[in-house]
């Protein structure tokens, strides 16, 4: 059976997990990283040498790391092609939205989240998790003009890009902001777009979870 190397609690390894789900591909999740450790061993150095999660294996022995990019390569071995369009351009805006989640959204909320969820109080420095704030801030408007027309990121139906994105804003919606007094502006087409996503027992499942 295909493994997935990785905590659940991270954003990056509840990608292929979430997809997995939707797609009702069969996996073995394998916990490292984190608490867990083990990303530093030989062993998994020898598949992923940046140390990090989510590692994808095969039974065959084909390797594969950025979260991404096996969200992609299982759309496409699976040929779940609603997911991940084979139209040059219908799949280069999914691809956008991927990498917008990665390079900004998800740039923007990690001071925060490692602020607010994985540091202790009396060590928390409010002034750059306020900042980190504001740029998320910014970043969830531009989700929320793209989502006033449209029921999904990229049309009227899920797509990887909702995949990649809705797991960082769910982290943008859920993090405990009044700790340092901040407010979360309202984002109407964001919050109905999250909605929808909670109907979804994929999402449920993977991505709903406690922030740790």
């Amino acid at each position: 059976m295909m493994k997935i190397w990785g905590r659940a609690n991270s954003s990056n390894v509840q990608k292929p997990l979430w997809f997995c789900e939707e797609a009702g591909i069969e996996y073995e999740r394998i916990d490292v990283g984190g608490a867990f450790g083990r990303t530093r061993e030989p062993f998994y150095l020898a598949m992923n040498p940046n140390s990090l999660v989510p590692t994808l294996e095969e039974e065959d022995g084909f390797v594969l790391w950025e979260s991404n990019t096996i969200a992609r390569y299982l759309a496409d071995k699976h040929k779940t092609h609603d997911w991940y369009p084979t139209d040059p351009r219908e799949r280069a805006v999914v691809e956008q939205w991927m990498d917008w989640s990665t390079s900004v959204l998800a740039a923007a909320i990690t001071p925060a989240f490692w602020g607010l969820i994985r540091t202790p109080e009396a060590q928390r420095d409010p002034k750059a998790i306020l900042a980190s704030a504001e740029k998320c801030a910014s970043a969830a408007a531009i989700l929320d003009a793209q989502l006033r027309e449209r029921s999904y990121v990229c049309g009227e139906t899920p797509t990887l890009a909702d995949i990649s994105v809705g797991i960082n804003s769910y982290r943008w919606l859920h993090l405990p902001w009044h700790l340092v007094g901040y407010t979360r502006p309202e984002l109407p087409a964001l919050q109905a777009w999250y909605e929808r996503l909670t109907t979804r027992p994929a999402y449920r499942k993977v991505v709903m979870i406690d922030l740790t």
